[in-house]
C-alpha cells in the first residue's frame, strides 16, 4: 500500500515523496524527525489522553450525577457504557474513513466533534440527554482514535512500532486509572458551581489546544487503494451488538421479562451471521469489515482475548467500587476518588517496569505474573470490604489497592507489545484497531453483565436499599475479577514466550 504523506519539517511543513508499506523498508525521509516527530507524538497522545480519560472520569460521579439528574441505575449504566459501546461499533469505519478521506483530516474532524460532544455532556439537563451525548461522544472518538494508531505505524519505523504501541497501550491504562481521580477532584471543586459537569467541560480548553497543534504538527497521510465503507455491515455489527448488552443493561430493572432472553439470543444468532459474512468476505477475496483471519495468529488471538478479560475487569472494577464506596461506606466524591491515588501511582511504576525490564527478560511470564498478582489484589480487597463499615479507614484497603495496582500495571503496558509485534505490517493498521475495538467492547460488556450483578444483589432487600447490602454486592463483583484474572493467566500461556519484531511483509 503506497501512503502519501505531508509531513513537518523541523521549521515547517512541506511535501514529501510517497512512503510505501509493507515492501520492507519504509522511507524515512518521508517521515517527521527529530522536534517535529516528537511534538506530533504529544498532539495525537494529548487527544488520546483526553478519550482515555473519559472512559472512567464518568465513574466517581455517578452518585452526584445519579442525585443532580435523577438516574435510574439502568441510566447510570448506560452513562458508563454508551460510550465505549459508540465507540467501538464506530472504530472500524472511522479507520477506513481516515484511509479514505485522510486521517489528520478525519482526525480533527473526529477531535472537534468530541471537544463539542463533551461541553454538550456537561450542559445536559436530563440523564437521558446525557446517556444521548455520551453515546455521541464515543462516535466521535471512533473517527479520532484510529488516526492516531494509523499515524503511529506510519511515522514509526517497523522496529520501532512495538515500543510505541506499547506506549499507547500504557497510556491507555495509565489514563483509565487517573480518570477517576482526577474526576473526583474536579467534582468536589465545584468549580464555578458546576459540581460533576466540570469533569466533561474540562475537555474543551484540552481539546482546542490538541486542535491547534494537530493542524500545525500531525502528517498528513492516505491510502492510495480506496478501501469500502461497508455500511450495512457496520449496521448489522450494531444491531447484534445493542440486542445483546441493551436487555444486559435494562434487564434488571424491568424484572427480567421474556423479551430480554429472546433479544440476546436474536443479537447472538445476528453477531454470528455477520461472523460468518466477514469469512465468506475475506476467503473471498474481499476486503472484510472485520478480518477475523488475524485471529488465527498465536500473539493476537490469545492477546485480544486477555485484553478483552482486562477490560472487562477494569470497567466493571471502577463501576462497582465508585458505588460501593460513595453509597456502601458514605464517603465524599473526593475520598472516593483520592482512594484510587495508590492503585494509579503502583499501576504506573509497574507499567514501566513490566514494559521496559520485565517483557524483555521474562516474555509473557509478565503478563501470567500480573493477572495473578491482580487477583491477589482482589482478595485483599475483598477481606477489606468484609470487614468495612461507614467508620473504616481508607487505610485498610491500602494493601488491597497497592497489590492489584502492580498487578494492573504488569499487564497493561506489555500486552499491546504481545498481541501486536509479529502481525505483519500490511495488516497493522487493521490489527491495532481490532485490538482496541474488541477492548472497549469487552468494558461495555463489563459495565453491562458485572453491572447488574452488582446492582442486582444490591436490590435483593428492595427499595430503600440497606447500606449493608452493597458489601456482599462488592464481594460478588471482586470475585468475578479474580475468576476473570484467573483465566487470563492460562491464557497468558497460549502467547509467544517472548516478542517478536514485526514481520515486513
Amino acid at each position: 500500500m503506497t501512503t502519501t504523506l505531508e509531513a513537518p519539517r523541523e521549521g515547517g511543513s512541506t511535501a514529501h515523496p510517497p512512503v510505501r508499506e509493507g515492501e520492507g523498508a519504509v522511507a524515512r525521509s518521508a517521515l517527521p524527525v527529530g522536534r517535529a516527530r516528537t511534538i506530533a507524538l504529544l498532539s495525537l497522545f494529548l487527544a488520546s489522553t483526553m478519550e482515555l480519560l473519559d472512559t472512567t472520569i464518568v465513574n466517581v460521579a455517578l452518585p452526584t450525577i445519579e442525585s443532580g439528574l435523577q438516574a435510574s441505575a439502568a441510566q447510570l449504566q448506560w452513562m458508563v457504557a454508551a460510550y465505549p459501546l459508540a465507540f467501538a461499533v464506530g472504530l472500524i469505519t472511522g479507520s477506513r474513513l481516515g484511509d479514505l478521506w485522510g486521517r489528520k483530516r478525519v482526525f480533527l474532524g473526529g477531535l472537534v466533534g468530541f471537544t463539542l460532544m463533551s461541553a454538550a455532556c456537561g450542559f445536559s439537563p436530563n440523564a437521558e440527554a446525557l446517556v444521548g451525548f455520551r453515546a455521541l461522544q464515543g462516535l466521535a472518538a471512533a473517527a479520532m482514535i484510529p488516526q492516531v494508531l494509523s499515524s503511529l505505524q506510519v511515522m514509526y519505523a517497523p522496529h520501532e512500532r512495538a515500543k510505541a504501541m506499547g506506549l499507547f497501550t500504557g497510556l491507555a491504562g495509565l489514563s483509565a486509572v487517573l480518570g477517576p481521580v482526577l474526576g473526583a477532584l474536579l467534582t468536589e471543586a465545584d468549580l464555578g458551581g458546576l459540581g460533576w459537569r466540570s469533569i466533561f467541560l474540562v475537555n474543551v480548553p484540552f481539546g482546542a489546544l490538541a486542535i491547534a497543534a494537530a493542524l500545525r504538527w500531525v502528517p498528513e497521510s492516505v491510502a492510495t487503494q480506496r478501501p469500502r465503507i461497508d455500511a450495512r455491515g457496520v449496521t448489522v455489527l450494531a444491531v447484534g451488538l445493542l440486542a445483546v448488552l441493551y436487555p444486559l443493561t435494562m434487564g434488571r430493572e424491568l424484572g427480567w421479562p421474556a423479551w430480554v432472553y429472546a433479544a440476546m439470543a436474536a443479537g447472538a444468532v445476528v453477531l454470528g451471521l455477520f461472523a460468518r459474512s466477514q469469512v465468506r468476505a475475506e476467503s473471498g477475496g474481499r476486503e472484510p469489515l472485520v478480518a477475523l483471519s488475524l485471529y488465527r495468529g498465536r500473539g493476537f488471538g490469545a492477546g485480544s482475548a486477555m485484553n478483552s478479560l482486562l477490560f472487562v475487569a477494569m470497567s466493571s472494577y471502577y463501576l462497582c467500587q465508585t458505588i460501593y464506596l460513595q453509597a456502601g461506606l458514605g464517603w465524599s466524591v473526593l475520598k472516593a476518588g483520592l482512594a484510587g491515588v495508590p492503585f494509579a501511582l503502583t499501576t504506573t511504576v509497574f507499567a514501566g517496569v513490566g514494559v521496559a525490564v520485565l517483557a524483555p527478560r521474562i516474555g509473557r511470564r509478565v503478563l501470567q505474573i500480573g493477572a495473578l498478582t491482580w487477583a491477589a489484589g482482589a482478595v485483599l480487597l475483598a477481606v477489606a470490604v468484609h470487614g468495612a463499615d461507614a467508620s473504616t479507614s481508607v487505610w485498610s484497603f491500602l494493601p488491597g489497592f497497592v497489590v492489584a495496582g502492580a498487578g494492573f500495571g504488569l499487564m497493561v503496558s506489555p500486552i499491546g507489545v504481545f498481541t501486536l509485534a509479529d502481525v505483519p505490517v500490511d495488516k497493522a493498521g487493521s490489527a491495532s484497531g481490532l485490538f482496541s475495538t474488541t477492548g472497549q467492547l469487552s468494558g461495555a460488556v463489563g459495565v453491562a453483565v458485572v453491572g447488574s450483578l452488582f446492582f442486582s444483589v444490591v436490590d435483593t432487600h428492595g427499595s430503600p436499599v440497606p447500606v449493608e447490602m452493597f458489601r456482599p454486592a462488592m464481594e460478588v463483583a471482586l470475585a468475578v475479577l479474580v475468576g476473570l484474572m484467573l483465566v487470563a493467566a492460562v491464557v497468558a500461556r497460549q502467547l509467544p514466550a517472548v516478542a517478536s519484531q514485526p514481520a515486513e511483509h
